[in-house]
């Protein structure tokens, strides 16, 4: 009985020192380096003289994941070139925005996939950066005036282009602050106080009435008939300080992003083609 207990220590003790041996060995680097096809147990336990059940249990990895086996997606050329297409379309779309006009069209591409097929192309939008100005005091502004609620603030400013003949376009944006959704977009050659009315109009048809609308101090938003008109229908509003816009910021940031993605992307014959590009 004495025999077979001392024979039990004495393999119990050679078990432990080759888990060691092994656990040395696959701490040196040299198995994480091999490619996965060479980094398999099934090829490591020989060398040692035991089984890969064995192997498994000294490094603690599950043998399902041992014995599995990766099937290579027979789409992935397909996916890799029309990424390739939508960022020489869109070159100021990240992996996110393009994943998201691939699943639009069928494909089975999460962001993960994307990225790992972005990444390896050297695919990158280059980031712009700015320095913080310091905050205005206006209470009005965007960064104290928070938005509560849907139709809670409606941001909205003009942003200028020329087109190939050199006349101007301008361009009107409404913005919901809480919701960040863009709401209208009105492109003309002059647009008016009457203009604005016509276009908000259409809006608080369609989206109801907002609480206020922040705009800056610009001729359109300050005219009587445009003020009159917005005390008749109940809307406040929040005008922020002269030479400060960085307070109406979600209109500011909606136009820098549009400015990067259409117009700096897009020359205008005239007003008919940039009406139908803000309507795509």
């Amino acid at each position: 009985m004495k025999q077979d207990d001392a024979k039990r220590l004495k393999q119990l003790v050679v078990d432990q020192a080759l888990d060691i041996q092994m656990l040395k060995h696959l701490s040196e680097g040299k198995w994480q380096a091999l490619p996965g096809s060479e980094r398999r147990l099934s090829r490591f336990a020989p060398k040692f003289g035991v089984s890969e059940r064995r192997a498994c249990m000294v490094i603690d990895q599950p043998r399902t994941s041992e014995q599995f086996d990766a099937k290579p997606r027979t789409d992935e050329a397909a996916l890799e070139k029309r990424i390739l297409q939508f960022a020489r379309a869109k070159p100021r779309y990240g992996y996110c925005r393009i994943g998201l006009l691939l699943r639009e069209e069928g494909w089975c591409a999460g962001l993960s996939r994307v990225f790992h097929q972005w990444q390896p192309e050297g695919l990158k939008v280059p980031v712009q950066h700015r320095t913080k100005r310091r905050l205005g005091p206006s209470a009005n502004g965007s960064h104290r005036r928070r938005a509560d609620v849907l139709n809670d603030v409606w941001s909205w400013d003009f942003v200028c282009d020329r087109t190939v003949s050199g006349s101007q376009l301008r361009w009107l944006s409404v913005v919901d602050e809480y919701a960040r959704e863009w709401l209208a977009l009105k492109v003309d050659r002059r647009i008016t106080s009457e203009n604005v009315i016509d276009t908000l109009s259409e809006l608080f048809a369609m989206r109801g009435v907002p609480r206020h609308t922040q705009s800056d101090n610009g001729p359109e938003f300050i005219a009587q008939t445009l003020r009159r008109w917005l005390t008749q229908v109940g809307v406040g509003t929040l005008y922020i300080d002269p030479g400060s816009p960085w307070q109406n910021g979600y209109a500011k940031s909606f136009h820098g992003r549009f400015r990067d993605e259409l117009l700096a992307m897009e020359i205008f014959e005239g007003v008919r083609g940039a009406r139908s590009l803000a309507a795509s």
